[in-house]
């Protein structure tokens, strides 16, 4: 394909899998953001003397941007593709985490108190804009694929680009040891702006963005596209693919499945896993990030067989197991205080969650084929908030229960699993057979 007359002749460079990597590592770079507090969360809390609610609220800050910033970013994939808006977004998350490195360096640990919140709110707000990459890359990445690759490409970006967080939940915990607060998120800086320089120099559109830029009309973009293997197009800019995806009902049935599998699941519980193992079992803050990173990698790399399995079995079936799975993993949380059964627990959980999202993202351009990236706009920001809530209400389980509450308050995910599995059948008997 790299020798294809037509990106000879049209001046195209890239190819998908350049494409597939590149949305990953913008991905894997702007989705750290979202554990911005998360990795350092009992010092934080400590420090500021927080209650149980202000820590969720600090927790959950960099999820406000994500979630809000997905919608339109998602779509306006549709109008310029993926590029632009990846740089925009990894800036902003850059900006955030300077403002943060600068208070630390002036402010900690003599003058680090709670009059500092309101800025530490507003710069966990500003990085987490890096996290609303998720859905920018969807429609970047689905662009660069043919319709029978869609699990695998965005299972793959989605799994390794979702690596990041847990990642950064075992390394910024052993940099705090070695190197201080202040060091280690000033590290975390600096690979945010190694990473957004890379994806600057190599990142490339799919190639029927790269025609229109080259003033190729839009029919005759199309149809060479088409000859390289692109099988989903655009069908209009920002606002008409956000108002087409809005106005098909399947759109809103994934919102409320991604919210529960990932937006508001998953990545709440990438912030709040460290707190819990520390606080609840008594670990250290190294060993609670590492366990955290655990759950977070193993559960972000089970989205690739995940992609996989869904291409084969249908993203229908696979959601509603993955489901089933979840409120399993939740009700052992809930109900068991030891260690061992715990991190059984929390694997299981992570398995159900993984596969499941994969599932649902397998099932977007299948539902909403013209209109990908208004779909994953609504999709990852309305389903991305839904970390604004659980992540409070994890706390205020802890300020009713004390500290039994860390347990107790993974019955909410057992409620939502059992919803979620009952939703995902109904999509298989009613949707598949075009109802």
């Amino acid at each position: 394909m790299d020798h294809h007359p037509h990106k000879e002749k049209h001046d195209l460079t890239g190819y998908p899998k350049l494409g597939l990597w590149t949305a990953t590592l913008g991905l894997f770079a702007g989705l750290t953001s979202i554990v911005f507090y998360g990795v350092a969360g009992p010092e934080f809390k400590e420090s500021l003397e927080l209650s149980g609610v202000l820590l969720g609220l600090l927790l959950s800050s960099p999820h406000v941007s994500k979630a809000f910033l997905r919608v339109p970013f998602g779509a306006w994939v549709d109008e310029v593709g993926g590029r632009k808006p990846f740089l925009i977004l990894l800036g902003l998350s850059i900006v955030g985490m300077a403002g943060l490195v600068f208070i630390l360096f002036f402010y900690y640990p003599s003058d680090f108190n709670a009059s500092l919140f309101p800025a530490l709110l507003f710069f966990g707000i500003l990085g987490g804009a890096g996290g609303a990459t998720f859905s920018v890359g969807i429609p970047k990445t689905t662009y660069w694929f043919p319709a029978d690759k869609q699990g695998y490409a965005l299972g793959f970006y989605a799994g390794i680009g979702n690596i990041g967080p847990g990642v950064f939940n075992f390394v910024i915990p052993l940099l705090i040891g070695l190197w201080g607060l202040t060091a280690a998120y000033f590290g975390w800086l600096a690979f945010l702006i190694v990473a957004t320089a890379i994806y600057a120099l190599y990142a490339v559109d799919a190639y029927y963005f790269q025609l229109l830029d080259n003033g190729i009309e839009h029919s005759r973009a199309k149809k060479i596209s088409q000859d390289l293997g692109q099988d989903y197009f655009p069908s209009g800019n920002t606002w008409a693919s956000l108002k087409e995806s809005a106005a098909n009902g399947k759109t809103w049935i994934l919102v409320f499945l991604y919210t529960i599998s990932f937006g508001g699941g998953f990545t709440s519980l990438t912030a709040w896993f460290p707190t819990y193992w520390y606080s609840f079992h008594d670990v250290s803050l190294v060993v609670a990030g590492l366990i955290a990173a655990i759950f977070t990698i193993y559960g972000s790399l089970i989205r690739v067989p995940g992609g996989s399995l869904s291409d084969r079995f249908g993203g229908e079936n696979i959601a509603a197991i993955s489901f089933g799975i979840m409120a399993v993993g939740a009700l052992m949380l809930t109900v068991f205080s030891s260690f061992l059964y715990a991190f059984l627990g929390m694997m299981i959980l992570g398995t159900g969650m993984g596969v499941a999202n994969a599932a649902v993202f397998e099932l977007v351009p299948k539902y909403i084929p013209d209109a990908v990236g208004g779909a994953s706009g609504w999709i990852g920001g309305i389903g991305g908030a839904g970390t604004l809530i659980i992540l409070p209400v994890l706390g205020k389980f802890v300020d009713i229960y004390g500290q039994i509450g860390y347990a107790r308050g993974f019955v909410v995910f057992i409620v939502l699993s059992a919803i979620c599995a009952a939703i995902s059948y109904a999509l298989k008997i009613f949707v598949a057979k075009g109802d």
